[in-house]
């Protein structure tokens, strides 16, 4: 109960964020379209980190959870000091990737009762950065 709760909560800064990417004054619109953007940078490389701690309960885990746990940031990162119009959507499309590995990822680690809540935060995550790029 505790981690749906807390998944619906983390989608407040990108609604929000989005919401005032439309609602607010042109002064105010680069702190809009950066905080979006800043927190979905965190949250892209938040659920890229978790394939290092599925590699940590392994004994002899496979590169690829490694590799995986590092290379969203980097993306990530670059759509942070893009302009909002273009970094937007490729935090959109990182989530929905992120999301996607998931759904290959999890299962193989008895995860896949997460997916129905992973989709379902990915997918508002992801329009909120669509919305908010559309706004810019």
């Amino acid at each position: 109960m505790w981690a749906l709760r807390l998944g619906y909560a983390g989608l407040i800064p990108f609604v929000t964020g989005a919401l005032l990417v439309w609602l607010v004054r042109e002064d105010a619109h680069p702190y809009a379209t950066l905080g979006l953007s800043a927190y979905a940078a965190l949250i892209v490389s938040f659920l890229a980190g978790i394939h290092w701690g599925l590699a940590m309960r392994e004994p002899a885990p496979p590169p690829s959870l490694f590799i995986w746990g590092m290379l969203p940031s980097l993306p990530a990162w670059v759509a942070l000091m893009m302009p909002p119009s273009a970094g937007l959507v490729i935090h959109g499309l990182m989530l929905i990737a992120c999301y996607l590995v998931d759904r290959r990822v999890y299962p193989r680690h008895g995860l896949a009762p997460w997916l129905t809540l992973r989709f379902r935060l990915s997918a508002v995550a992801a329009m909120s950065c669509f919305l908010g790029a559309a706004g810019t």
